[in-house]
Formats: structure tokens, C-alpha cells, sequence
């Protein structure tokens, strides 16, 4: 299907520059329904991230060119958004990080470097390896999967083809369906987007599940720079009466923690109360909340 021709854009070298961006917006209405037809597996895929993380486990993203590219960026932003340790989630990228900046399409024709890959990183029962590939026959790919399911992780394969066009034995199947590209075999375009959609969803709500989040609010932010120090303070703002500079002192007693200062002032315990509360929630500020509610 990636690589079909599509009739809505047959005269694209002829189109005005508006005209470009109305066909774009008309084709990208396709990534919501691609979405809302996969929410099954979306949804076990979260399932099974969030339990893997509380046994110990990791996640990784395994793909070349543009999808493993999406792989890499979305590990990258998990760190400062919910100040996990790097390893927690990690891309895996045909050619490695050379393969950031310069094309290097060859070596994404090497299943056993994909395997080699899973080998390296020492991939066990506890993971899970999602292989993200648009047109769904990437070897390398494909490789990684095969060594991960000969490993017991939990496999899931992220593809923009129909099942009965490519077929693969994994835990989770999802099948991101959105078409032909309006550049024929372009994947950065509508695949791109919908894969960068189905992994926003992934980690973000794997992280929701672990406890990550208190309502909407990103409670586990890693305060590292001035963006995210006023962020840090709003947010104990808004879930408390508690005015800019308090909420200042109140972050610098707790280590700069979110998730800690809020606990701290909420329950009246003091740091190391409140992080040995969290770290007996296995870091749930709710849970952590309620326990004492409870008393």
C-alpha cells in the first residue's frame, strides 16, 4: 500500500503552493480514522509497556530510516518529560546514530544486524520491542523481532500495510492504515505522522499507567532549565493554594521533585517521609495520597 500510487495527487507538479497545503490537510484527515481503527492494539500495546516497566522491564523501538528515526526521537523526549532513566525507553536505528543525520538505506537490508541489535542490548522476557516499519518488510526489522521473540519479550509490530499484504508472527499487531503517500513511496509524509501519533500514544499512556501523571499534570518533570522550573512551579500552583515563591521554596526542599513537593505539602510529611511513601507506591503520587487519606 506504501508504495501505490496515489489518485488524488496525480497532478501534484502542477499544483499551486496553496493548493499543496489543502491537499496535505485533506490527505492528513486519514491519520485520526488510522488511529481510531488500531485503538485495540494501541491499547494492549500500552497495557503491556506499563506492566513490563513494573516488573523491571524496558521498552524499545526498533526501525530504519524515517520510522526508526520517530523510534529515537520518541525515547529521547521521555527523559525530561518523565524523568526516567534513559534506558527505560530506547530506539533502536538501523546504522546508528549516523543514520540520525545522513541516509544509510543499505543497512536497513540486514536482518542480522537487527538481531545482533537485540543481542547487544541484552533483550529479555521483561521487554518489549516494538518494530516500526511503514511498508512492513524491513529486514532489519524484522530481524530484531525474531531475535526478540526467540528472547520471551513482547513483541509488536507497527506497520502501514494490511495484514494480508505482510504477514508476522508478534504478541500485538497494528496496522496503521492511511493510504497511499501524495509523493508515491514517500513514508516520511502520512506514515510518518501516523507513527509518530501511535508512539505518542504508546509511551505516553504506558507513563499514565505507571503513575507518571497526577490528573493531567506532568508530575514526574525533570527540572533541568528554566522552561521547566516555571513549569514545575505552575503546576504546584495550580493544584495548590500555595503562592510563586512558596511554591519555590517548597520545590528547592524537595529536591527539585514535582511529584515529592506536592506529596510533602499535601500530606504534611517531611522529605524523607514523603519519598519513602513514594518509593513504597512504586512512585504513584495518588496511591501514595490516598494511603495516607486513609489513615
Amino acid at each position: 500500500m506504501t508504495e501505490q500510487v496515489n489518485p488524488n495527487s496525480q497532478d501534484l507538479d502542477q499544483l499551486t503552493a496553496l493548493a499543496l497545503v489543502d491537499l496535505f490537510n485533506q490527505e492528513d484527515q486519514q491519520l485520526i480514522n488510522a488511529i481510531a481503527a488500531a485503538r485495540e492494539p494501541l491499547a494492549t500495546a500500552v497495557e503491556q509497556t506499563a506492566q513490563a516497566w513494573r516488573q523491571g522491564g524496558r521498552l524499545f523501538y526498533v526501525g530504519a530510516g524515517t520510522s526508526g528515526r520517530l523510534g529515537v526521537l520518541d525515547a529521547a523526549e521521555c527523559p525530561p518529560t518523565f524523568c526516567t532513566a534513559p534506558e527505560l525507553v530506547q530506539g533502536i536505528l538501523a546504522g546508528g546514530e549516523a543514520a540520525l543525520v545522513k541516509s544509510s538505506e543499505a543497512l536497513e537490508d540486514r536482518a542480522d544486524d537487527g538481531a545482533a541489535a537485540i543481542a547487544a542490548r541484552n533483550v529479555s522476557h521483561l521487554d518489549v520491542v516494538v518494530g516500526i516499519t511503514a511498508g512492513g518488510t524491513t529486514p532489519f526489522v524484522q530481524g530484531a523481532l525474531q531475535a526478540a521473540k526467540e528472547r520471551g519479550a513482547t513483541t509488536v509490530f507497527m506497520a502501514c500495510v494490511p495484514a494480508d499484504q505482510v504477514a508476522i508472527d508478534v504478541d500485538i499487531d497494528i496496522r496503521l492504515l492511511v493510504g497511499p503517500e501524495i509523493l508515491a513511496g514517500s513514508t516520511r509524509l502520512k506514515a510518518g505522522s501516523v507513527t509518530k501519533l501511535a508512539l505518542n500514544i504508546i509511551s505516553t499512556g504506558a507513563m499514565v499507567q505507571i503513575g507518571k501523571v497526577y490528573g493531567n499534570r506532568m508530575v514526574d518533570v525533570s527540572v533541568t532549565n528554566s522552561k521547566l522550573q516555571d513549569r514545575a512551579l505552575r503546576i504546584i500552583c495550580d493544584l495548590t493554594e500555595l503562592t510563586r515563591e512558596q511554591a519555590a521554596d517548597l520545590l528547592e526542599s524537595c529536591d527539585r521533585k514535582v511529584k515529592l513537593a506536592l506529596l510533602v505539602h499535601w500530606t504534611g510529611l517531611s522529605v524523607i517521609q514523603g519519598q519513602a511513601l513514594l518509593e513504597k507506591h512504586q512512585g504513584n503520587l495518588r496511591a501514595a495520597v490516598n494511603s495516607q487519606s486513609a489513615l
